[in-house]
Parts: C-alpha cells; structure tokens; sequence
C-alpha cells in the first residue's frame, strides 16, 4: 500500500509539472524511478520465498511421512516383545539340553571305548601263541573285530572248520562268554576267484556264508556262547581288504570275523536319548 500510495504521488506530481519547477521535476521522477526498481526486486523475493516454501513444504511432507513409518515399527516392536524374550528362552533352553545330551553321549562313548579296548586286550593276550598272519585283533570304530584267516579255519573251497582251529575259537568263546552283554557279528569273506559247483557252496556267496554260519554253531554247541546273542552271515568277495590282483591280497581278502559289539537295543537307546527339555 505505502508502494502504491508514492505511485499515486509521484503520478499527481507529473501531472503538475506545469506547476513546479525543474529541479522539483527532476527530484520526483527519480524518486519515481526508484520506485519502479524496488517493486521488481520485492517481487523478485516473493516468488523466491513462494520457491522456499514450496520445497520446505515438500520436505515436512517427507518427514512427516517417515515419522509414522518409525512409529508404526515402534509400536511393532514393542508388541513383539514378549514374543521374542519367550523364544529367546526358549531356545536357550534347547542349546543347554542339546549340550548335556552331548556331553552324555560322549561319557557313554568314553564308556564304551574303555570296555573295547579291555576286551581287546584281553582277547590278544589269550591269542598270544597263535600267528598274527592267522589271526588280527583290531578295535575299530567303537567295536573290537578279530579276523582268522581261512586257512587256519577250513581247507580250500569248504566250510567245515578244521580240528586245529578249535583251541583259537575256544579262547576267543571264553573271552566273549566273559563279556555277555555284547552281541557278536560273524562275517565271511572270500576272493574273488569264481566258484562254480552243482553242489553246496555254489557259489562265494554260499561260501561266505556257510563259512560264517559253521564259526557261529562251533561257538554255541561246542563252546556255550548264547545263540541269541549271534548274528551270522556272508559278504562274498564285496568287501576286500587288499587287491584281489596279488597272491598276498587274495589270501588277506578270504578270511571270516568275528565282530564284538554293544548289543544293538543297547546302541539303540542310546542313540534314542533326547535332549530334556
């Protein structure tokens, strides 16, 4: 307004130019001038203060709009809460469970080794005469295995179990009649040299088998190990211990074992454990 009002003023002014004199005339029209530039620059900062606000709008927008973002996670959070300590615990409570079940697991087995090896020595001190070529006493992942060559249990080809090899079977039956919660796994294992017969064994299938069933009936009938505690069978030529390519390989390969071993139902409970809750 006050803009305005000098316009008004200094138009009047130049309308009365008949009635002042030059240097009044001259004095106005500057002041006039003035005028005139003053305006363009407030107007020049009004449209630079609209610019202004326009962007500081847009910017209270934005954070406006990331302040309820943050609240509503906030107030998800703080809803969850309980939740989360609930699982927290809960799952502290597992691992703890999960530690004590390992640390049970690794006492049996502790255990478990201790016994195998005292059986195990227990077998090679009774064994102490008889020819580590014949026989080999091992305690191998958790159970003790004694391996007889074939050639001390039985000719070539046949499953019968020779007059000489009953002192060897004998010692090895006491030692595990002394150790009676061991179950006991006998295995045959030949060559792999065929054998063809119309007759019993046909094969080193049959072989492998009658060979480790007649091991299993000299235990019980001759030397009173418990049947139910005998497991017997064959596994052919399909499990060799050294190349079948040499003489000394294909002897290493026929032989039968006997393997002694925690009773499974036992293993079996052991391996049911769950971890307490």
């Amino acid at each position: 307004m006050k803009i305005l009002k000098i316009l008004a003023v200094s138009a009047m002014v130049l309308g009365m130019t008949s009635c002042v004199s030059k240097k009044q005339y001259d004095a106005l029209s500057s002041n006039y001038k003035q005028c005139i530039e003053n305006i363009g620059e407030r107007q020049r900062e009004i449209q630079d203060l609209k610019s202004q606000n326009s962007a500081l709008t847009g910017e209270n927008n934005l954070l406006k709009s990331q302040h309820d973002a943050l609240k509503s996670s906030l107030d998800a959070c703080l809803s969850n809460t309980g939740k989360s300590s609930a699982n927290i615990d809960k799952l502290v409570g597992e691992i703890n469970a999960s530690n004590s079940y390992i640390k049970q697991l690794i006492s049996s087995n502790a255990k478990n080794d201790s016994l195998n090896l005292a059986l195990s020595n227990k077998l090679k001190r009774s064994l102490d005469n008889v020819s580590d070529e014949d026989v080999q006493v091992k305690v191998l992942k958790g159970v003790v295995m004694i391996s007889l060559s074939d050639k001390m249990l039985y000719k070539t080809g046949d499953y019968n179990i020779l007059p000489a090899a009953q002192e060897v079977l004998g010692k090895v039956a006491k030692v595990i009649n002394d150790y009676d919660k061991y179950s006991v796994l006998i295995e045959g294992n030949t060559d792999n040299a065929p054998l063809n017969s119309a007759n019993l064994p046909r094969d080193n299938w049959d072989l492998s088998a009658l060979r480790g069933t007649s091991v299993a009936k000299v235990l019980q009938t001759q030397f009173g190990v418990d049947p139910a505690r005998i497991t017997a069978g064959g596994r052919s030529e399909y499990n060799p211990k050294a190349t079948n390519m040499s003489v000394s390989g294909r002897s290493e390969n026929r032989r039968t074992e006997i393997i002694i071993m925690p009773k499974l139902d036992e293993f079996m409970k052991l391996m049911d454990i769950a971890p307490k809750k």
